[in-house]
């Protein structure tokens, strides 16, 4: 009796949908998991735990130390291509010139023959002359038409007569962007924050890692929980306390400074370069059929 359903049928010179997907064929989507979400206590540049730690106006967190040198080091870079730009613009100018010089030098010596008449270079009657004055490789006198016919000649046999392609360099920007947001960033836009540290008996005596919490509802400080930071006094809280009391009172709840709304600032979640920041938290990968293809690494699909 033959086979009724495409899920059963395996007798087919070609894959069915069914076979695909329990092969791994298209794209292959896996929500990511706690390893792969970058605390929010470990900086965006070295991945370690923060010391001194920084944010910019976005609520990217740095150590101090990264993200002076990532700063210092795209000032270096960009003083370089800068260098780079001026020497393109110094040469292009000397090859204005020159040309210059040379339009000018023949546009005289084609005004002397005219009024002085034409003396042949060549005796020869015999000898054929280019259209553009090049006599060949046996010339024993050179002139400047022929050195312009070898210099605008498009002979790539000949290693002298190569055409090169110019390489433009384009002037830079001479703003230093966030490594992480890539948006513009200063170092005076920078600000530092602070944690509140869990200095319970409890906590200390469980773990050796550091604890942060809410200094408002001394809850502890997770992944889960989006947070905010001030500006204007570098302390951390939690959203819900931002939101209830510091949007409202325009005050902080530790050291009673005044705030406003622009200098609450949302500190971003992941972004290790396999996590997207925020919510999207769901890596997608495409698999194609085929040998190399690592199908036998993929995770079937599930049945739905």
């Amino acid at each position: 009796m033959p086979q009724r359903h495409s899920k059963n049928n395996n007798d087919l010179a070609f894959f069915t949908y069914d076979e695909k997907r329990k092969l791994g064929y298209g794209t292959q989507k896996e929500r990511l998991g706690k390893d792969s979400i970058k605390p929010f206590d470990a900086c965006c540049l070295c991945l370690k735990p923060l010391i001194d730690p920084m944010s910019c106006q976005k609520g990217h967190v740095f150590c101090k130390e990264c993200i002076l040198e990532c700063l210092l080091a795209q000032k270096k870079d960009i003083q370089r291509k800068i260098a780079a730009h001026a020497a393109q613009q110094k040469q292009e100018k000397e090859e204005e010139e020159e040309r210059l010089m040379l339009q000018k030098a023949r546009e005289l010596d084609a005004f002397d023959q005219q009024n002085h008449g034409a003396v042949p270079q060549y005796n020869d009657r015999n000898h054929s002359r280019d259209k553009n004055g090049f006599h060949g490789a046996n010339s024993v006198k050179v002139t400047s038409f022929e050195e312009e016919a070898l210099r605008t000649m498009k002979a790539f046999w000949l290693p002298s007569a190569t055409p090169e392609a110019s390489v433009k360099v384009e002037a830079p920007s001479t703003s230093t962007i966030c490594p992480e947001g890539k948006e513009k960033l200063k170092l005076k836009s920078l600000f530092p924050i602070y944690f509140t540290e869990d200095e319970s008996e409890q906590k200390k005596s469980n773990s050796l890692d550091k604890t942060y919490i809410c200094p408002s509802c001394k809850v502890t400080l997770t992944n889960a929980l989006s947070l905010v930071a001030l500006s204007s006094c570098s302390h951390v809280f939690c959203k819900k306390c931002a939101d209830r009391f510091m949007a409202v009172d325009r005050v902080c709840l530790v050291c009673d400074k005044a705030c406003k709304e622009r200098n609450l600032v949302t500190l971003a979640k992941g972004g290790t370069g396999f996590a997207g920041h925020g919510d999207h938290l769901e890596a997608t990968d495409f698999k194609h059929l085929g040998s190399g293809s690592g199908l036998g690494l993929v995770r079937p699909a599930a049945k739905t």
